[in-house]
């Protein structure tokens, strides 16, 4: 069984100290994907950053305590391919992936439109190229695990507040009719909706008006795979027991082998 854990960890620095590496050494995924880790690893000193067996990757963004991106794994990829080849996911380190033989394993953080026009439209353009490598892996012989924060809720049931969001980024009807393209056109699965397909599940609380604690959330955070994966797809959680971020981390187990 192969354990795929994705958190988009606000601060990796934050989130190991509210006790994310103490939680990864009782889970023991085989990986885990990382997003706005916020720091170069040249700054993460600690030994709790680099547990026992794992190796890990990073790509940071040019901005310090910016965006960037990680995979721990436990075992050594055959390659590494960090970003996708344009300036907001490569300047910004939106996208990481590691690949074991036929099988890719990515983690992804997609730029937020939330403050305003300008990222908005930063956030459509990413969407517009993202779309096109997406398309193109579908012509590959390879499976693909993309891990990540999408930053797009899909469906009504995956945010409580629908009707006072229809015009927040994140939950515009745009954005949602992108992921229904990706999900349908294109092929692709939303692997914790396959077994999964209860209300108020979410993976996002804003920091406001105790979401958390009413969880008033959105689900923004995904394990996307490959058609040939569905059947794979085992066991898929939401951890929601202790916060380490404003995002809990997503679980899938797959029946898979490196």
């Amino acid at each position: 069984m192969l354990r795929v854990v994705t958190i988009n960890v606000n601060g990796i620095r934050a989130s190991a100290n509210k006790g994310l590496f103490t939680w990864v050494k009782h889970q023991r995924p085989d990986v885990i994907c990382m997003q706005e880790v916020k720091a170069h690893q040249h700054q993460l000193a600690d030994p709790v950053f680099y547990p026992p067996g794992y190796h890990y990757y990073y790509f940071t963004a040019e901005k310090k305590g910016y965006s960037s991106v990680a995979i721990y794994t436990r075992a050594q990829p055959d390659r590494i391919i960090n970003g996708l080849g344009w300036s907001c996911a490569d300047d910004e380190g939106r996208y990481i992936q590691v690949d074991f033989g036929k099988l890719s394993i990515a983690s992804i953080y997609l730029p937020s439109g939330s403050s305003g026009d300008e990222r908005q439209a930063l956030k459509y353009e990413f969407m517009q190229h993202y779309e096109k490598r997406l398309r193109q892996q579908r012509r590959e012989t390879r499976e693909y695990i993309i891990c990540g924060d999408w930053n797009i809720v899909h469906k009504q049931i995956d945010i409580k507040n629908w009707t006072s969001n229809q015009k927040t980024s994140g939950c515009l009807p745009e954005e949602r009719a992108w992921l229904d393209k990706v999900f349908t056109k294109i092929g692709y699965v939303d692997a914790f909706r396959e077994l999964n397909q209860e209300p108020h599940q979410y993976t996002w609380w804003s920091n406001r008006g105790r979401a958390w604690d009413k969880n008033v959330g959105w689900r923004i955070d995904y394990q996307v795979v490959t058609p040939k994966l569905r059947s794979k797809i085992k066991a898929v959680n939401i951890y929601r027991d202790e916060r380490f971020s404003d995002h809990a981390p997503l679980t899938v187990d797959y029946d898979l082998k490196f």
